[in-house]
């Protein structure tokens, strides 16, 4: 009973402990521009469209993120990074460039722009796998990060409201994979039309 009470003590100090939304760690010079907690809340509970969000749980889940402004132009997401893979990043404002080096590291190509209400490095969070892509600030950007000890943090305190933001996790990957699944059908088919004008003039000069 001793050990349990000195248990619950101790979590209870932890969880005091545990940094809040602040605006503390935000540049000075950004402070006045920086979106409030209720902006975020009330974005998070619209873009989680495939497993909704109440704005209150949405305030619970934002109240185990913290802001981060992200200046133009900074790649903040690096493709094939292993070492930071412990955040997720919600674009509260701004957008960004999601590119891929997997074909040329010269010239890297866009797979897609995103903007406020988008998740982004969901999967390295759940799983600490490598960045599958990079990310770099199209503007200023405006973001709140959850990472891993927040993520157990929300799961141990409010087990629906975590499960939820996981499973919202879950279907926005199940949803990008469907549509980049769709864009390398398409690559192939044009791959196919290009080598079938290719061929025309072989087949016309026999």
């Amino acid at each position: 009973a001793v050990f349990f009470a000195m248990f619950k003590a101790l979590f209870q100090r932890w969880r005091s402990s545990r940094p809040q939304w602040s605006l503390a760690g935000v540049e000075p010079q950004v402070r006045h521009a920086f979106p409030s907690q209720e902006e975020a809340a009330v974005l998070l509970s619209s873009a989680v469209t495939w497993m909704p969000l109440s704005v209150a749980q949405a305030r619970l889940v934002i109240s185990h993120m913290r802001p981060q402004y992200i200046a133009q132009g900074t790649v903040f997401i690096h493709e094939g990074d292993v070492t930071h893979t412990d955040r997720m990043f919600f674009v509260v404002r701004g957008e960004v460039v999601v590119e891929s080096i997997e074909y040329t590291r010269d010239d890297p190509m866009t797979v897609t722009v995103l903007g406020p209400g988008s998740m982004l490095g969901e999967l390295a969070l759940l799983d600490g796998s490598p960045r599958s892509a990079s990310c770099t600030a199209s503007t200023p950007l405006f973001c709140a990060t959850l990472d891993r000890p927040g993520m157990l943090a929300l799961l141990s305190e409010h087990p629906e409201v975590g499960a939820r933001m996981v499973m919202a996790m879950a279907l926005r990957m199940a949803d990008r994979l469907r549509d980049n699944t769709v864009k390398l059908k398409r690559f192939v088919q044009l791959t196919r039309m290009l080598q079938d004008e290719l061929d025309q003039p072989q087949l016309r000069g026999r």
